[in-house]
């Protein structure tokens, strides 16, 4: 156990530092980076345990050998294969100690700064991986970043903070929370669907665009959504189209599960305050960035419903069912409504109601509202 952690401390170090590796001064750089010590160490460790456990396999190969020949029982070759084991793993964890105190000094040359951090970043090339966020500028003049979060790639520190500077960026949109219905003259503590078992989910693209030239707080954001509008009513029921009405009525049997899906094709757009504060370059150059900071938004959105689902699970006969059944159920052909969100970086709790309601004809108006989280990948 001890060999697993300290080889797993030592691999997310050296990964942790290339994720965020910094131009470093070059009266700093030594012969040996951190990466280039930490991997020699990892090599060491790499080398005594594989070296300990071809010992053991030759030792317990012997010992087989005795016992097919007769030599020793059963017995005898268990209790001498588990004295083997443990001999050989006192052997690793012996010389893994003997590592520890080179690896704590290196690490706290690495916190003191004593230690450079980079491989030659500047020179050599190669490709990065990063799940998200834009907040490190300085990925190497050589070196392509692949940003799985934003969808985007970049050729170099130069390109990403051009492209990432620039007066209109994009973003790819997740959201994902719960979602209900606000009945006329009704609370949400008398909601005939499910609070915990009704959600949306919400992903797209969105162009934002710096209103004015030289100051970053006001940005107008924009583009495409899908939205998914899930409800789950409770008590059994389920939607039932009679004419131009549209109703909850009891299951005609016992559902496992009774959901209805609305999915919309939707433009949102926000105007948004964002109090990332200008950035200074190596040159004393002034640009500006977003999603680095607190930001909120207000704004809506409009769109056109592309279809309408509804899902009963149940079981009849021992055998289990699931019905989909597709159709208007008299839903509004268009939704649109009010947004809003409040975060920091690229997470924030956000907030959208249909001031149009669900359904076209029904006696009585129930608009959608949903509250969850959002991720804007810059």
């Amino acid at each position: 156990m001890q060999k697993i952690i300290l080889y797993t401390l030592i691999v997310l170090l050296s990964f942790i530092t290339n994720l965020n590796a910094q131009e470093t001064d070059s009266t700093k750089v030594q012969k040996e980076t951190f990466e280039q010590r930490a991997r020699k160490i990892a090599n060491k460790i790499e080398f005594v345990t594989k070296s300990e456990k071809q010992a053991l396999k030759e030792k317990v190969e012997a010992i087989d050998l005795q016992l097919e020949k007769g030599q020793i029982s059963k017995e005898e070759a268990s209790r001498l294969k588990q004295e083997e084991a443990q001999k050989s793993a006192i052997k690793i964890d012996t010389a893994i100690a003997n590592y520890n105190d080179e690896l704590q000094e290196l690490i706290q040359q690495k916190v003191n700064g004593e230690v450079a951090s980079v491989e030659g970043i500047e020179q050599k090339g190669g490709t990065m991986i990063a799940i998200g966020g834009s907040g490190n500028d300085s990925i190497g003049k050589n070196r392509t970043e692949i940003n799985i979060g934003s969808l985007k790639v970049y050729h170099g520190e130069d390109d990403k903070k051009r492209r990432l500077s620039k007066r209109t960026t994009s973003q790819f949109v997740f959201a994902f929370g719960l979602n209900n219905i606000i009945t006329e003259n009704e609370s949400l503590n008398e909601s005939d669907y499910k609070v915990w078992g009704s959600h949306f989910y919400e992903w797209g693209l969105t162009l934002n665009s710096r209103i004015f030239k030289n100051h970053n707080l006001l940005h107008a954001k924009y583009g495409l959504s899908l939205m998914y509008n899930n409800l789950r009513p409770t008590d059994n029921r389920y939607f039932v189209k009679n004419g131009d009405l549209t109703e909850l009525q009891d299951g005609f049997t016992n559902f496992n599960e009774s959901r209805f899906r609305n999915v919309y094709l939707t433009a949102p757009v926000h105007l948004e305050f964002d109090f990332t504060p200008k950035k200074t370059d190596k040159d004393g150059n002034s640009y500006f960035r977003t999603h680095q900071s607190f930001r909120l938004a207000i704004g809506g959105y409009a769109g056109v419903r592309i279809k309408s689902k509804q899902i009963l699970k149940y079981e009849e006969d021992d055998q289990k069912v699931k019905v989909k059944q597709k159709g208007d159920f008299n839903v509004n052909d268009f939704n649109y409504g009010l947004s809003a969100y409040v975060g920091y970086g690229q997470l924030s709790l956000y907030a959208k109601y249909d001031i149009n309601p669900l359904f076209k004809d029904n006696p009585i108006e129930q608009n959608n509202i949903s509250l969850g989280l959002r991720f804007d990948f810059n």
